[in-house]
């Protein structure tokens, strides 16, 4: 592996720069988690109970899955929390990854409750029970109203933290199930069809699969150190090698430090030293307003020695 070394009396800013400034404004979604988990554990505790008093595996397979839903709100909750403490010794970063940790633990925990509810649905077809169908419908009312409302704290936050989509996905996923129930209960209310329960949960289970399809992708390439998905490194390549007395770059690296921030490293090669302050001010700004990047780190070398540092030489 090629080393960089840099010569003391090499000035500090052409040795290296780098660009630590503000982060992203990150909403406080404490009270938003606060509210939904209580509401949620609270419907769990009484879907299940009347699920059982009615004879309805699915209020009462519901009422599992949206204690998964609890568990997975409780882990983005955390993530969100330890994602704004601030950065120290051992964690240079601070720990904003664990929103991408909480992300794609709340996109698996989504699979394996669609899992386990296809399981359920599919061996209702074979063995069909008598269901009290007002009392499953009224149940499940209560949950699509529930379930709205903590979808919609989260809704605005979900379009640019991946963490927050995975609790809205949660809480999204939850009202379409409970739909689907109140669907199925007022068809078995009035026609005694109880084979329409399973069918109706399978459908859910496709659409919420297809929903959670992305969080997954999406999380697991953040876990992996890829380029986020909204930005654009060959446009960040063209416009460094455009800048006045850079004749060519190498080792640029860009990846996800959490949900909702970017990190980017670079060596530019320049001949004529280093450009001073206000050059990579304005890089680092461009970096930042135009290509979503927050922290960047620039490296300035005059191409006499190689520093090339591929990682394919590791």
């Amino acid at each position: 592996m090629h080393s960089h070394n840099h010569p003391k009396d090499r000035p500090e800013g052409l040795r290296h720069r780098q660009e630590n400034h503000q982060h992203p404004t990150r909403e406080n979604y404490g009270r938003a988690f606060f509210i939904a988990i209580a509401l949620n554990m609270t419907f769990v505790v009484v879907e299940f109970a009347y699920g059982f008093i009615a004879n309805s595996t699915a209020l009462m397979a519901d009422a599992g899955h949206n204690l998964s839903d609890v568990l997975g709100l409780a882990l983005a909750a955390g993530a969100s929390i330890l994602a704004r403490k601030a950065a120290n010794e051992r964690y240079t970063y601070g720990l904003h990854s664990s929103s991408i940790l909480a992300a794609l633990a709340n996109a698996m925990l989504l699979l394996i409750a669609c899992g386990a509810i296809a399981w359920e649905s599919i061996q209702r077809f074979s063995q069909p029970r008598a269901v009290a169908g007002l009392t499953v419908t009224l149940v499940a009312v209560i949950g699509v109203v529930i379930n709205g409302f903590s979808a919609l704290l989260f809704m605005k936050g979900s379009k640019g933290d991946l963490n927050i989509r995975g609790a809205y996905l949660h809480l999204a996923a939850d009202a379409a199930v409970s739909a689907g129930v109140v669907i199925a209960g007022v068809a078995m209310m009035f026609t005694g069809w109880y084979w329409l329960d399973p069918v109706v949960s399978l459908i859910i289970v496709a659409v919420v699969i297809m929903s959670t399809w992305g969080l997954l992708r999406d999380s697991v390439q953040l876990a992996l150190s890829a380029v986020p998905a909204h930005i654009e490194i060959s446009a960040i390549d063209a416009y460094l090698r455009e800048q006045p007395g850079v004749i060519d770059i190498h080792d640029l690296h860009i990846w996800g430090l959490s949900t909702t921030e970017s990190a980017l490293t670079v060596h530019l090669i320049m001949p004529g030293g280093y450009p001073g302050d206000a050059f990579m001010d304005n890089i680092r700004e461009t970096l930042d307003k135009r290509f979503s990047v927050h922290h960047s780190t620039i490296q300035i070398e005059q191409g006499t020695t190689d520093h090339a540092c591929s990682l394919e030489d590791i």
